[in-house]
């Protein structure tokens, strides 16, 4: 039997002065007793934005397989990732009002990541 893969806890947070408007985001990895801090800002973007690219950052910062639990205030970030991407992909990343999917691009990292 293999060992179970262990759990790492991220957790996340973006914003941005205007919307749009310049923004930063954050993301802390935890497991067991270790901690890895994150940051990114960049200069012309929107809340959402910055709330999808610290989980995809926190995400790309894994070095091995395991378990990932993601922390955040985002209900964007939340139900993009548990509900409206099964749907958004199966309508070719148009939502149900057939409009293109805002953040297409980051969703579509995210989904990879």
């Amino acid at each position: 039997m293999s060992p179970a893969k262990p759990t790492v806890h991220i957790y996340t947070d973006g914003a941005c002065l205007g919307n749009p408007g310049p923004g930063g985001w954050a993301a802390l990895l935890r497991w067991n007793e270790h901690e890895k801090e994150l940051t990114g800002a960049a200069s012309r973007t929107t809340n959402n934005r910055m709330e999808l690219r610290a989980a995809i950052e926190g995400l790309k910062a894994l070095k091995k397989p395991c378990r990932v639990v993601i922390h955040t205030d985002s209900q964007y970030l939340r139900k993009g990732i548990t509900q409206w991407i099964h749907n958004w992909r199966r309508n070719g990343w148009r939502t149900a009002s057939k409009k293109p999917v805002k953040n297409q691009d980051l969703n579509r990292l995210q989904q990879s990541t």
